[in-house]
C-alpha cells in the first residue's frame, strides 16, 4: 500500500522503526507492573500511566527518528541513497538504542532499589566512580547484565538491518518516482507534534505524570528518558529564597527570644539547665546505614532483627518517630551534621561548594577531642569536605585501621566499632566522636569470621509481609544488631564508658510495604524512607524515656548538646528535644524529584508539591475522628505555612550558614 502511494522508501523505514521502538518502550513499561506493580492497585486503575506513558514514549521515539527524516529531505543523505549512509544510520541507531537499552536497564536498578524512577540524582555515582563501580559489581550479576544487552542490541539492530533490506526489495523500481518531499514534511510535522505533546493543549511536561496522585501510577508512566533530562535542570541551585517572608513564623518555631529578633537573624545561645550532665560526658554519635524503623524489632515487627538494640532502647531516651529530611546517606549525614535539611533539589550540598562550608555545634563542645570513623573512603559523597568543618578533626578511613577490607564500603562495621572503640579507650580528654556504619546497604555481605552470628532462614512471604525484599536482607539488617552488641559489650569494658552518651541515628529509612505495622501514610506516601530510630544510650548518666512525638535528624546535636554543661551557639533548624519550652512537634520531610514538602505532625502527615498545585493530608494514627472540611482546611493552612517556612529558611540557610572559624 506504502508503495503504491508512492511513499519514500525513508518514510516506509521510518515507519517500521517508529513501531520497532514503540514496542521496546512498551515492554518496559509492561515489564514495569510484573515486576513493581503494588497488590493494592488494579490493572484498569494504570490505563490513564500508560495512556500519559505512551504520550511521554511517543516525544521521545520522535526525537530518535526526527535527524533521519530532517537529513533526508535531501536525497543524497538518505538511509537508501548508498550503501555508507545505510550503515552510518543504522550505526546511529545501534548507539541510540545501546543508550535507551541503558537508561531502561539502570531504570529497572533503580526501581527495585527504592520504587523510584531513574533521575539526574544517578549523576552522583559518576562522581565517585570506584566506589559506584565496585557496588555495582559485587552487588549485581553485572556479566550476565552486560550480555543480556549486548544480546538484545544485537538482535534489536538486526531487525533494522532486516526491515532496510525488505523495504530495499520492494521498492526496487522506486527511483522510477520523483522524491516526494511532502511525506518528510508531514513526517516532521507528526513528530513535531509527538515532541510538543500528543493530543495536549499545553507543552507535555514531566510534571503532569504527578497529577495521577498516586507514587506508582505516576511513575509507571514515566520514561527514564523524560524523568532523567527534566531533573538535570534541578542540580543547580536556586539562591533567590523566601525566608524572609516567613521569618516571624520561623522565629517563632525556634523559640527566639524576641529581643533577638532580626530578619535572617537565627542564631541563638543556648545555657544549661539544671539536668545538664557536669562529668564533661564523652559522647559517640553511631549514624546507622538504612536503619529503617519499621524493618526494626522496635517497631513491634514479629521477624524481630533488632533484638539487642531493642533492649539499649528500653534503658535510654528512645524516640520511636524520628524521621529523616530525606532519603539518602550523604543527605542524611548533611542534616546530621550541620542541623539544616539538605533542600537542594538534585545535586547533594556535600557535592556543592556553595553550601559544603556550613557550621556545626560540634565546635561549641570546647576542651574535646574529636574524631570521624567510616570503613571506606572519606572521600565518597565529599564526607570528608563535610567532616573538615569540625575543627580539629581527626579522620579515620580506608586504610588507617588493621582489620581487612571487606568490600566496597571497607571494613565490616562490626571491625569498625571495635577498632573505633580501640582508639576511643586510649584517650585522656573527653571527645566527640562519629561513627558511620555500611553494612547493612548493598553488596549485604556478612563475614566470614563472624560465624557466631546465626542467620535466618525465613519465607519469603514472611519476609515480604513484613517489609524484607529478601534474606539476604534480612540477615544483613539483623548483622547490624550484632555489631552494635559487639560495640557495646566492648565499650562496657573501657573505662569510658561510664562517662559516655551513646547517640544511634539511622541516616534514613529504606522504602516498602510498612502496612503490617504502619498506617497506610508509610507505605503509600513513603514516610518508610525517612522513619528512623534515635536512641540516647547512657546508664549510668541517663534515665529512661520513650518519645512518640515526630521529631528529626536536625535536632540530634542540639538535643546533645543540651544535655552538657556548656553553652552553645545555635544557628539552624534543629531544636532541643528536651527543652521542655519547645512549641510545635514536627518533622520537615522533602522528596526531591518529585518536588514534594511536607511536615510529619502529631497525629497528621502533610504535604504539597512545589511545582503543581497539589497537597494532601493524611491521618498517621489509626481510628482517628473524621475532619471537617472546615478542620482540614485549617490544618492543611497551618501545615502549609510550616512547610514553607521551613523549606524557604533552608534553602537560605544552606548558603549562609558558613563556617567562619
Amino acid at each position: 500500500m506504502l508503495i503504491k502511494w508512492r511513499v519514500p522508501k525513508t518514510i516506509q523505514w521510518i515507519l517500521k522503526l517508529f513501531f520497532i521502538y514503540l514496542f521496546i518502550f512498551t515492554a518496559f513499561r509492561i515489564a514495569t507492573v510484573v515486576c513493581f506493580k503494588p497488590a493494592s492497585i488494579g490493572l484498569i486503575d494504570l490505563l490513564p500511566s500508560f495512556w500519559l506513558g505512551l504520550k511521554y514514549d511517543l516525544r521521545w521515539i520522535a526525537i530518535i527518528l526526527l535527524p533521519i527524516v530532517l537529513f533526508s529531505t535531501y536525497p543524497k543523505f538518505s538511509p537508501f541513497h548508498s550503501e555508507k549512509l545505510k550503515k552510518f544510520w543504522t550505526y546511529y541507531l545501534g548507539v541510540i538504542t545501546l543508550l535507551v537499552l541503558f537508561f531502561y536497564g539502570a531504570d529497572f536498578g533503580q526501581f527495585a532499589y527504592i520504587n523510584a524512577r531513574l533521575n539526574a540524582d544517578a549523576l552522583i555515582f559518576a562522581e565517585d566512580p570506584k566506589e559506584s563501580l565496585e557496588m555495582v559489581w559485587q552487588s549485581y550479576p553485572i556479566v550476565w547484565i552486560l550480555i543480556s544487552l549486548i544480546v538484545a542490541l544485537l538482535l534489536i539492530n538486526r531487525l533494522f538491518s532486516k526491515s532496510h533490506f525488505t523495504i530495499e526489495g520492494n521498492n526496487i523500481n522506486v527511483h522510477k518516482f520523483d522524491y516526494r518531499r511532502r511525506w518528510h514534511l508531514a513526517a516532521l510535522i507528526i513528530l513535531s507534534w509527538f515532541i510538543y505533546g500528543f493530543f495536549t493543549a499545553s507543552p507535555l511536561n514531566f510534571l503532569r505524570a504527578f497529577r495521577l496522585n498516586e507514587e506508582f501510577k505516576s511513575n509507571l508512566a514515566l520514561n527514564p528518558l523524560q524523568n532523567f533530562f527534566t531533573t538535570l535542570s534541578f542540580r543547580d541551585p536556586d539562591y533567590n529564597t523566601k525566608a524572609g517572608l516567613y521569618y516571624n513564623y520561623t522565629a517563632d518555631f525556634l523559640n527566639i527570644d524576641p529581643a533577638d529578633r532580626k530578619i535572617y537573624n537565627y542564631s541563638r545561645i543556648l545555657h544549661p539547665d539544671s539536668k545538664a550532665i557536669e562529668s564533661q560526658p564523652n559522647i559517640v554519635l553511631v549514624i546507622c546505614e538504612s536503619f529503617s524503623m519499621y524493618k526494626s524489632s522496635m517497631s513491634g515487627n514479629v521477624l524481630n532483627s533488632t533484638p539487642y538494640f531493642n533492649e539499649l532502647c528500653n534503658q535510654g531516651i528512645f524516640f520511636n518517630r524520628c524521621f529523616s529530611p530525606t532519603f539518602g546517606t550523604a543527605r542524611g549525614v548533611f542534616a546530621t551534621i550541620t542541623g539544616t535539611p539538605d533542600v537542594q533539589l538534585s545535586k547533594f550540598a556535600t557535592r556543592n561548594e556553595a553550601s559544603i562550608n556550613q557550621r556545626t555545634i560540634i565546635n561549641d563542645f570546647q576542651g574535646y577531642d574529636k574524631f570521624y570513623f567510616i570503613g571506606g573512603r572519606s572521600q565518597f559523597n565529599n564526607f570528608s569536605g563535610l567532616i573538615k568543618n569540625i575543627n580539629d578533626v581527626k579522620i579515620f578511613e580506608e586504610g588507617s585501621y588493621h582489620s581487612p577490607k571487606m568490600n566496597v564500603w571497607g571494613i565490616s562495621d562490626k571491625n569498625l566499632f571495635l577498632e573505633a572503640n580501640g582508639v576511643l579507650a586510649k584517650q585522656q580528654k573527653p571527645f566527640f566522636a562519629i561513627i558511620q556504619t555500611a553494612d547493612n546497604h548493598r553488596p549485604f555481605d556478612i563475614p566470614l569470621e563472624d560465624s557466631e552470628f546465626v542467620q535466618k532462614i525465613i519465607p519469603d512471604e514472611e519476609l515480604i509481609k513484613n517489609g524484607f525484599e529478601s534474606l539476604k536482607e534480612y540477615n544483613a539488617f539483623a548483622y547490624t544488631d550484632y555489631c552494635y552488641q559487639k560495640f557495646i559489650e566492648a565499650a562496657k569494658k573501657e573505662s569510658y564508658f561510664n562517662n559516655t552518651i551513646f547517640v544511634f541515628l539511622g541516616d534514613h529509612g529504606v522504602e516498602g510495604n510498612a502496612t503490617a505495622l504502619y498506617p497506610n501514610a508509610w507505605t503509600e506516601q513513603r514516610l518508610s524512607d525517612e522513619h528512623i530510630p534515635l536512641l540516647f544510650y547512657a546508664p549510668a548518666l541517663l534515665n529512661h524515656q520513650l518519645h512518640n512525638e515526630p521529631v528529626s535528624q536536625i535536632d540530634v546535636l542540639p538535643t546533645i548538646a543540651g544535655m552538657v554543661q556548656q553553652p552553645y551557639l545555635n544557628t539552624t533548624m534543629g531544636r532541643d528535644l528536651l527543652d521542655k519550652s519547645k512549641k510545635t512537634n514536627a518533622a520537615f520531610i522533602i522528596y526531591h524529584a518529585p518536588g514534594w514538602i511536607g511536615v510529619v505532625g502529631d497525629d497528621y502527615f502533610y504535604r504539597k508539591n512545589i511545582r503543581i498545585s497539589k497537597e494532601e493530608l493524611v491521618p498517621l494514627k489509626l481510628n482517628l475522628p473524621a475532619l471537617s472540611k472546615t478542620q482540614s482546611d485549617s490544618l492543611k493552612k497551618s501545615y502549609s505555612v510550616m512547610t514553607s517556612a521551613i523549606y524557604e529558611t533552608s534553602r537560605w540557610l544552606l548558603f549562609n550558614n558558613k563556617n567562619k572559624e
